[in-house]
This record gives structure tokens, C-alpha cells and sequence, in this order.
């Protein structure tokens, strides 16, 4: 294992998070990290948030299906992408865990928040003034965990083939 392999195993969604604010700089770089995304035809089509303020944050959280818990969160980082780029969405994603594992690596923990196509995409962008001509792809509230509980992964061999997929699991 590497440093960058043991960060990325490190890695688990966290829900809970102590109260103490996310250093600036820990925040820069992560968006640094994320802007560093791959991109197809190097279009960079994403517009990344940076929601603080508490009452903002609440109104997000509220807005949400499963992210009640961003109210708790020190920091949300939204990711919009441009809705005609014909792959913001795989751009904007692989830009979401870029971002997720720069966090990580400052210990900071963090919670990818579905907001491609949901509901409550279209109110978070206008909640937060971002213009029509992008769409909510991630939410990602991060903070220091207040509690970390892992959850076992599949085993490689129920999730890995070689060549061609069989069904004995061979």
C-alpha cells in the first residue's frame, strides 16, 4: 500500500461531525484537488459552492431527502455542473471524490449527497444564486468525525472478474 491507497481505503461516510470549523486551507486544497478532475475534452464544466454560514446550511439540509445531518456540518461543498456539457455528470462525480478524498487526506470526514435529478436540486441552486445554466450534481457535507463506525466492504472475489464474468464465481 501507498499513501494515496491507504487515504482512499480510509475513507467512509460520515454523518456525525464535531462542531470545530474546517481549516481554510484544507478546504482551498480539496477544491484545488477537485478542480484537478479529470474532465472529458478538458471542458471543466463544474462550479464548486462553499456553504458556511449556518442558517444556509440548515435550508439545504432541509431541502434534502437524506442529508438532514448538513445542517450539523461545519462545511457543504456543492458541485454544479454546466447542463450542456454532454458529460457533466461523469465529469462533476469524478470532481465529488476528488474533492471526498482530499478531505481525507486532512482527516477530514465527509458524506457524498445525491443531487443529480433529485427534487430538491433545482431550490439548492436557487438557494444559493447559481446561475440557470447549471444543474446540482453532489453535496458534500465534511467536517471531523464525532464518531466513526466502518462498514465491511464486499470481498474483492464477489466483486472482481477476470476476462469474462461466470456465474460459479470462478
Amino acid at each position: 500500500m501507498n499513501v494515496v491507497t491507504t487515504v482512499i481505503k480510509a475513507r467512509h461516510s460520515i454523518r456525525q461531525f464535531k462542531p470545530e470549523p474546517v481549516d481554510e486551507n484544507a478546504i482551498r486544497d480539496a477544491i484545488e484537488c477537485a478542480r484537478h478532475s479529470p474532465t472529458a475534452m478538458n471542458l471543466q464544466p463544474w462550479l464548486f459552492g462553499v456553504v458556511q454560514d449556518k442558517k444556509t446550511l440548515e435550508n439545504i439540509a432541509a431541502l434534502t431527502e437524506y442529508g438532514k445531518f448538513i445542517a450539523e456540518a461545519p462545511v457543504c461543498f456543492a458541485v454544479f455542473g454546466e447542463k450542456k456539457a454532454t458529460y457533466y455528470l461523469e465529469d462533476c462525480c469524478a470532481a465529488t471524490e476528488n474533492l471526498i478524498i482530499a478531505l481525507q487526506a486532512y482527516g477530514i470526514g465527509s458524506c457524498w449527497v445525491a443531487g443529480d435529478k433529485k427534487g430538491y436540486a433545482e431550490p439548492v441552486r436557487k438557494l444559493l444564486n447559481v446561475p440557470d445554466e447549471y444543474t446540482l450534481v453532489s453535496l458534500v457535507p465534511a467536517g471531523f468525525a464525532a464518531d466513526i463506525s466502518i462498514v465491511k466492504k464486499k470481498d474483492l472475489k464477489f466483486v472482481v472478474f477476470k476476462e469474462s464474468f461466470k456465474r460459479d464465481g470462478s
